[in-house]
């Protein structure tokens, strides 16, 4: 990438950034002659008090801020629309830090109800539900999307096992309320399985790339599908109405029809409209598309830099790529050509790297859950889209491929216990500090195995010395003896039979019936006094008694591979 290149990324960035407050809630619309084009500030009108409201996107992906901002601004003038339910698959808060989320609708009284996957990013919702004024409910992501799909076609429930002797499970856990004293909206069936239902959808808003001026949608160059079209589906089922949020004016035969006019109540026109975080639909990135004909390299490299100015993903050290090789080691020595593969947020994006750049990636079928395949999964804010992808679907219909086939999750983790439990749901008290288990209950639940990477402590400092591994500061342990809430459950993973390995920079797990084994240990780690006494986690080592010592290429990459079997 040239200088010149980067300098003019880099302006992108400030710009978004010194601007992205900046929105009018009464942007004229620029059709007069049809009255489905609207102001956002109309639009709002037609949300009623007590609407359950359905959003689509992930992320920063599809964001539909010039809506959020109208509903608020409406609310404190006019005290309406009030009392609003929000049904939101992805984490499309904003941490508190990012405007034009749908935080901005995180006011007293405006928002009293959540259904969501993954509750981190709502900061000011969260706020609200640990005053009391906000119910938040917690359903597994992809069984969020099949109970969208199941609404778009008149069912009001989804039948799945997802979530056994887990947190969801009601028998070993709370189910889907994450406040006290609210409804039940799972129900276990006398054969085991669970039965899970919400609300009637009455009201669907997103965003969209263009319309026409008859108010037919349009999806070209959109970086994600998502729930789209399955909430508005349900919401005219039901009898209720969608609105549409669109950043450009085309002809008609712009593209294929998405959704037909009849089936919109109002467009509202706005030239800020993004296809994702940063990029406003009108000067879209291409590299989003399943046009593009940038190389995955460049695309890779422009995302870093935008990541790397806004801060919001961890700069990767040395260290992490050691864990990262070790990982897509154990993960190469057990998989198959063909295989259909998970990679989640966080640690295992640095497995997808590594698959990526040896071309073992090549040989296996990705999954992503947004419903964005090929070409390579974006990280940090553009997280839910790919770099060169190569098709788009529905969230919903990538659910339904993982739970007709996934050979291997990739994910990451918060707490790891003795029986092989894993936490990503809770970092703490309250629900300020809740985080969901977004799509991995789900994940979990299909995968026939399994590769978790963590740190092996919270505020551990490691470094890489002369091709061995040194712990500097010890930190406190992620692997003890008990985590604070089941979001994978050990016991029932090794009933069906599952490949379970957890990855940490000291070394590897794997669970097996003698409990957790510690199989590989990095070089310069110490087994007892690195790991065995540090940890309250209770570890077993192999019958003959010596882990596995990570190879030199481990620790430096001199020499790595990663072949896939045939």
């Amino acid at each position: 990438m040239n200088f010149l290149t980067k300098f003019a990324i880099k302006l992108h960035v400030l710009h978004w950034r010194m601007t992205w407050t900046k929105h009018d809630s009464h942007y004229p619309s620029p059709v007069k002659d049809n009255p489905k084009f609207m102001t956002a500030w109309e639009a709002v009108g037609l949300i009623k008090d007590g609407a359950i409201m359905a959003t689509s996107g992930l992320g920063g992906n599809q964001r539909c801020a010039l809506m959020y901002w109208a509903m608020r601004e409406k609310f404190q003038a006019e005290k309406h629309p009030a009392n609003i339910t929000i049904i939101c698959v992805g984490g499309q808060g904003g941490r508190g830090k990012i405007p034009g989320s749908l935080e901005e609708i995180g006011l007293e009284g405006l928002h009293t109800r959540l259904f969501t996957g993954h509750a981190e990013t709502f900061k000011a919702q969260l706020k609200l539900a640990d005053a009391g004024r906000l119910e938040i409910q917690i359903i597994p992501q992809g069984t969020l999307t099949l109970l969208l799909k199941a609404q778009a076609e008149g069912r009001d429930y989804v039948i799945n096992s997802t979530g056994t002797g887990t947190l969801i499970d009601p028998r070993t856990g709370r189910g889907t309320p994450l406040t006290p004293g609210a409804p039940q909206y799972v129900e276990v069936l006398e054969d085991g399985r669970f039965k899970y239902s919400m609300p009637r959808i009455d009201t669907a808003v997103f965003s969209a790339p263009a319309a026409d001026r008859k108010g037919n949608i349009y999806m070209k160059n959109c970086s994600v599908l998502a729930e789209s079209r399955e909430i508005a589906m349900a919401a005219r089922r039901n009898g209720g109405r969608v609105i549409v949020n669109v950043g450009l004016l085309v002809d008609e035969g712009y593209d294929e029809i998405f959704l037909p006019a009849e089936e919109v109540d109002a467009v509202v026109y706005w030239p800020g409209v993004e296809q994702t975080a940063t990029v406003k639909h009108r000067k879209h990135w291409e590299m989003f598309t399943t046009n593009s004909s940038m190389e995955i390299d460049e695309g890779i490299a422009r995302v870093r830099i935008v990541n790397d100015m806004l801060g919001v993903t961890p700069r990767r050290k040395p260290i992490d790529n050691v864990l990262a090789r070790l990982a897509t080691k154990i993960f190469t020595d057990n998989a198959r050509s063909g295989d259909h593969v998970d990679i989640g947020v966080g640690l295992p994006e640095e497995v997808s790297r590594i698959l990526y750049e040896s071309g073992a990636m090549k040989h296996l079928t990705m999954i992503n859950e947004s419903g964005v395949f090929g070409g390579m999964a974006a990280p940090g804010i553009f997280f839910g889209a790919s770099i060169n992808p190569t098709e788009i679907v529905s969230s919903a219909t990538a659910f339904e491929r993982v739970y007709q086939r996934l050979d291997w999750a990739i994910l990451g983790a918060l707490e790891t216990d003795s029986a092989g439990n894993i936490n990503v749901s809770k970092r703490g008290e309250g629900a300020r500090n809740y985080v969901g288990p977004g799509g991995f209950i789900d994940l979990v639940t299909n995968a026939k195995a399994l590769v978790f990477c963590s740190a092996w402590g919270e505020g551990t400092k490691m470094a890489v010395q002369d091709g061995r591994v040194c712990v500097a500061e010890k930190g406190a342990p992620k692997f003890i003896d008990q985590v604070s809430e089941i979001t994978f459950n050990g016991a029932e993973a090794l009933r069906l039979g599952k490949k379970v390995f957890y990855v940490t920079h000291v070394g590897a797990f794997q669970l097996t019936k003698r409990g957790m084994e510690l199989i590989y240990v990095m070089p310069g780690i110490d087994v007892k006094k690195d790991i065995l006494d540090v940890s309250s986690m209770r570890i077993v080592l192999p019958e003959n008694g010596q882990p596995i010592v990570a190879g030199p290429e481990i620790v430096t990459g001199k020499g790595f591979r990663c072949d896939i079997k045939a």
